[in-house]
């Protein structure tokens, strides 16, 4: 079965980069020359998704004004010839697929966000493209890697990378076999959020990239009806559940990723796309070799 939906979580308060997202949500801090949210859907799009629900909150409304035409602006940049590439790229935002948004009234975790998808998802797989984290293959979207393998096996699948020992804790860590015939594809069984030293299973952790099967929605609900109110329910333990069910894999995709929730991970992705961007790439090249003469 294709995949054609895909949610995407951007209801977080961007705290680890404040004071930039005071007021600008963290999710339409830009790379160059695009904010991070357009470079997400954009992978999607790529991927052959046709609907696109953006799970937003509170203070987010510049993300539905991005992605919705600016009849002004538009109608200026049309009407001079010398801006027609720069007048088709704004034209671009709003027809790069069905968008849809809904709120997450209440901050209570990635699971609960997700869950808000679940009347627009129906009884079909999806993907997940959480809203931190952009990951760059033009050619090969990570996305549509993953959707493939969907297509092929029918199991849920989490997008991982092996991570620095030392970074694990702040992440996650996970079980994993190799799949026979398969180069970057594992069985995956167990996932531990947040592990301790002693706790570590493997150096692979989940980066942003989810594929959900038919019924994880259940699971989800599930979950959040059995947690006290007073606590969370991750994400993590209803892939941990399919995983213990023999319905996950882990699979080490191919891209670059960024995490745009934090300020190093926002500054390497301005200046890596940079150096390929067409319009600024060799200039900017020649402006870091004079620059780092001088460190």
């Amino acid at each position: 079965m294709k995949i054609k939906k895909a949610i995407i979580p951007a209801a977080g308060l961007g705290t680890r980069v404040l004071p930039a997202s005071k007021s600008v949500p963290k999710e339409m801090l830009n790379i160059v020359d695009k904010p991070a949210i357009q470079y997400i859907v954009e992978e999607a799009a790529k991927a052959g998704i046709e609907d696109i629900l953006i799970i937003t909150n509170r203070g987010k409304g510049a993300i539905e004004d991005h992605f919705d035409h600016s009849f002004e602006l538009e109608t200026q940049l049309a009407a001079n010839p010398a801006k027609a590439s720069l007048y088709e790229s704004v034209k671009r935002c709003s027809s790069l697929a069905n968008i849809y948004f809904i709120r997450q009234k209440e901050t209570k975790g990635l699971a609960h966000a997700i869950l808000a998808g679940k009347s627009f998802i129906g009884n079909e797989p999806c993907a997940v493209l959480y809203g931190d984290d952009v990951i760059i293959n033009d050619e090969n979207p990570v996305i549509g890697q993953m959707c493939r393998l969907y297509e092929k096996y029918g199991k849920g699948i989490v997008g991982v990378k092996a991570v620095p020992e030392e970074l694990i804790p702040l992440y996650c860590t996970l079980d994993v076999t190799p799949v026979e015939g398969e180069e970057r594809l594992m069985n995956c069984y167990n996932i531990i959020e947040k592990p301790k030293k002693e706790q570590i299973l493997s150096p692979y952790a989940i980066l942003g990239r989810v594929i959900l099967p038919e019924g994880a929605f259940e699971l989800i609900e599930k979950g959040i009806a059995a947690t006290p109110a007073d606590k969370e329910f991750l994400f993590t333990d209803t892939l941990t559940e399919l995983g213990r069910a023999g319905n996950l894999f882990a699979y080490d995709f191919d891209g670059i990723r960024y995490d745009m929730g934090n300020k190093l991970g926002i500054m390497k992705a301005n200046c890596e796309v940079a150096l390929n961007h067409p319009e600024i790439g060799e200039s900017f090249r020649e402006y870091l070799k004079e620059l780092v003469k001088t460190l």
